[in-house]
């Protein structure tokens, strides 16, 4: 079966990889889309990764839907020719407006969400509640994005002709939806075992980016966390900036901004005994990509005075939901900031 894979981030373009491997799937049989954000630090993973994958033998195009509407209206245009003949549609964000669209005008007879991270939780979510396919913090979409993701949440039910999967580390469960467990054995054979160093390092987020909390509290919470574990490396998220990155190096922290996926740089570089998270993709991830290690993965929560007035009254049932669900599935320590 001819397989059409759609990217956004470069986390999804691991998880595709991760799916191939796992999967064992022809890569003859496999094309890959990265549809190119605009942030140009996701732009420079996104091109480390595909030069990766392009070194497995993977076919990886690039596209710019984001340019204008014209570009793209012609995104579209060209994905309608990829699509011809294929039956499985693999999709990297089901929260992407350009993907629904796409996932919309598909035909394929198979659909596959892979690992998208925390997101996926509220993915499943959404969908067994029947809920429009739209992000937890992105409650303020127009009404023309709302039809799109209606439409491509009726795309994927029970019974629209084309039979869902998921490929996914998170804790997740859809009655009658077949899910394959993302065990990153990719990355754990490709790279050897990690080296641990001395001190503690801490994974950023992009809450404040988002603005779920607040950033005098947020930096407060990182000089704390600083103090108290000995850290001395930040490992920014893709979307933080550089204003809050500057602030943070202001604290004594070495910032570093990875050129792939946390859990690619985890086994090719040497990470810390001990890291240190907010709640986030990597607190679900990391204890699966380390498992053959001695690291210690601490999760630190969101306090309830962190979080702006402006954040959706869902967010801290979801970010402790992230936390809950970790420390659950790995046994992992809670630490406070």
């Amino acid at each position: 079966m001819r397989s059409l894979a759609l990217v956004e981030s470069p986390a999804q373009l691991l998880n595709v990889l991760e799916w191939a491997y796992q999967a064992e799937v022809d890569f003859s049989r496999l094309t890959t889309v990265v549809l190119a954000p605009s942030s140009d630090v996701s732009r420079w993973q996104l091109g480390k990764m595909t030069e990766l994958a392009r070194a497995m033998g993977h076919t990886v195009r690039w596209h710019e839907p984001r340019d204008s509407a014209a570009a793209t209206a012609r995104t579209v245009r060209t994905l309608a020719v990829e699509r011809h003949g294929v039956g499985r549609l693999v999709i990297g964000d089901p929260f992407s407006g350009v993907m629904q669209l796409v996932l919309t005008l598909s035909r394929a007879t198979e659909v596959l969400i892979v690992d998208d991270g925390t997101a996926t939780i509220e993915f499943a979510r959404l969908l067994a509640s029947g809920q429009k396919l739209i992000r937890w913090h992105s409650q303020s979409a127009s009404a023309h994005r709302r039809y799109i993701a209606e439409l491509a949440r009726h795309r994927i039910e029970p019974g629209s002709g084309a039979a869902l999967s998921l490929f996914t580390c998170m804790p997740v469960r859809l009655g009658g939806i077949p899910i394959l467990r993302n065990n990153y054995s990719w990355v754990r054979n490709h790279f050897p075992t990690p080296a641990a160093k001395r001190n503690a390092d801490l994974v950023g987020t992009s809450l404040v980016e988002t603005g779920v909390v607040d950033l005098d509290h947020y930096l407060h919470g990182v000089r704390t966390l600083a103090n108290n574990h000995s850290i001395d490396r930040y490992f920014a998220h893709r979307k933080e900036s550089p204003a809050k990155l500057a602030k943070i190096t202001e604290l004594g922290l070495e910032v570093i901004r990875p050129d792939v996926p946390l859990e690619v740089v985890a086994r090719r570089e040497s990470m810390a005994g001990v890291i240190i998270s907010f709640p986030s993709t990597v607190v679900h991830t990391l204890p699966v990509v380390l498992s053959d290690t001695n690291t210690q993965l601490l999760v630190c929560n969101i306090a309830d005075d962190w979080y702006t007035r402006m954040a959706p009254t869902f967010s801290e049932r979801f970010l402790g939901q992230v936390s809950t669900t970790a420390r659950d599935a790995y046994g992992l320590l809670s630490v406070a900031c």
